[in-house]
Order: C-alpha cells, then sequence, then structure tokens
C-alpha cells in the first residue's frame, strides 16, 4: 500500500527520517510528504504562516534536498515530494503560479478556512444560529467545488473536512454532495479516503459514508491518505486504511498517474 497524505517537521509534523522509518516498519510501499503550505497575502493567513510554519514555499528546496538524500539512504520504499496547499478561489493566482515554480511530484488542496473562519476551530462558530451555520456549509462547498475547478490540484484532501467540527457535522445534504460528485467528475482532481480522524472517538472517516456513496455511484476515482503527523499514526491508520479497502471494494488509484 501506499500513503499519498503525510506531514513532517516542515510542517506540523516530525522529523522525515522518523516518518520514512514508521513508513518501512508498517511496510509501505511508498510514503508522500505533503507538508501544509499558504501562499496567500491575506492577514488571517499571514497569521496562521507565522503562528503554524505554513511556509513551504520558503522551504521546500530545502525540504526536497532532504528527501533526496533519504532516497539515496533508505532503500524499499519510494518517498514522495508533495504539498498540501490551503485553497481559497481569491489565491488561485498565487497558488498556480507557486505549484509551477516548485513542480511538486504532487499537489493535494484543502479547504481549511472560509470567509476566515477556520472550520476546525469550534470557537469560531459559538455565536452562530443554526442558519448561519448551514449558510457557512454551503460555502464550504462552494469552495471545495471551486477547488476541484480550479484544475490546479491531483487531490481535493479531506473533502468533507466540516465533518470534524461538532457543530457543522451532519450538516451536509444530498445537494452538497452530488454538486461536488458532478465536478469531480469533470476535473483530473481526485477526492482521498482520510484517515486522519479514523481512529478516534469519533471514528470519522473521510468523505462519510453517504458522501462516498454518491462519489462511487459518479464513477469518481479516489486515493488515500493516513493524514499521519507523528510516527506512532502511520501504521496503525495504514492497517485502518487497507482494511477499509478491502470491505468497501475500493481500488484507489495514484496521483502520479
Amino acid at each position: 500500500m501506499r500513503d499519498f497524505h503525510a506531514h513532517s517537521n516542515y510542517s506540523d509534523g516530525r522529523f522525515l527520517s522518523r516518518m520514512v522509518r514508521a513508513a518501512q516498519e508498517a511496510g509501505l510501499e511508498a510514503f508522500g510528504f505533503t507538508d501544509h503550505c499558504s501562499v496567500s497575502s491575506r492577514e488571517a493567513m499571514q497569521h496562521a504562516r507565522a503562528s503554524m510554519g505554513f511556509n513551504l514555499d520558503i522551504t521546500y528546496e530545502r525540504r526536497r534536498d532532504s528527501i533526496e538524500r533519504l532516497r539515496r539512504e533508505v532503500s524499499g520504499i519510494e518517498i514522495y515530494d508533495a504539498v498540501e496547499m490551503d485553497y481559497d478561489p481569491r489565491d488561485e493566482s498565487e497558488i498556480s503560479d507557486f505549484l509551477t515554480e516548485a513542480a511538486f511530484d504532487y499537489a493535494l488542496g484543502s479547504v481549511h478556512s472560509v470567509d476566515g473562519l477556520n472550520v476546525q476551530y469550534p470557537s469560531d462558530f459559538e455565536e452562530m444560529s443554526s442558519n448561519e451555520l448551514d449558510r457557512f456549509v454551503d460555502r464550504y462547498f462552494e469552495n471545495l467545488v471551486s477547488l476541484i475547478e480550479s484544475e490546479l490540484f491531483d487531490v481535493a484532501a479531506h473533502p468533507d473536512l466540516i465533518e470534524r467540527t461538532p457543530v457543522l457535522r451532519g450538516r451536509a445534504t444530498e445537494t452538497h454532495y452530488r454538486r461536488a460528485a458532478r465536478a469531480f467528475a469533470d476535473s483530473r482532481t481526485v477526492p482521498e479516503i482520510n484517515a486522519g480522524r479514523a481512529l478516534r472517538e469519533e471514528g470519522i472517516v473521510h468523505p462519510s459514508s453517504p458522501f462516498l456513496d454518491i462519489l462511487r455511484e459518479h464513477g469518481t476515482r479516489v486515493t488515500i491518505g493516513t493524514d499521519a503527523h507523528h510516527p506512532d499514526e502511520v501504521g496503525e491508520r495504514a492497517v485502518f486504511l487497507d482494511d477499509f479497502l478491502q470491505e468497501t471494494g475500493i481500488e484507489p488509484v495514484t496521483p502520479l498517474d
């Protein structure tokens, strides 16, 4: 099995060598580093860059040198040099320029924030009414569809990320899912099955079962990712994904295709 979504110390994960060692111990054939990156010049995103270190646009060449060294030193596993880009429709020009310059093996796109609100911060939604929350979910899927239609990315990471936030969970509708599925059907971008929250108490797999059913109805191909940030997460999430693929009969594709 190959894991196309993991993080290192070049964003919010652990050292490259430790992550690769964990991937080897898990028996993975390949492992992709997709560190977070934002190229937005807007103030909120600049704050995230400063506070969380999502500066791969500055450090990608240094990380690439480290990956090349690991490729020489380590046998039996492919190591990919990739990226997880924050996506906002207003940043498409900057994203395109950077991805062209950096020439990664592949690129993930993610909707982490909408209208300045971070999808995973429950505190951002404490004062919202039910109607306002529904409208936020509408806006999330509008941005997801824009991401898909932009053709900037090989993969749309955790395509229903809103499910991680309790107050947003369950608010997505069949209409949202079908709109996204139609966009995927017409795009080179594929969604991923993401295990980043699969082994926590909530047991969240992205995409959710109703969303995945609709994607499969549309013949949408999918890729997979552990979304591991720590070596201890690699093996257990890889086992989960392998079991999930066997249970569902899904044959994942590679973003390198």
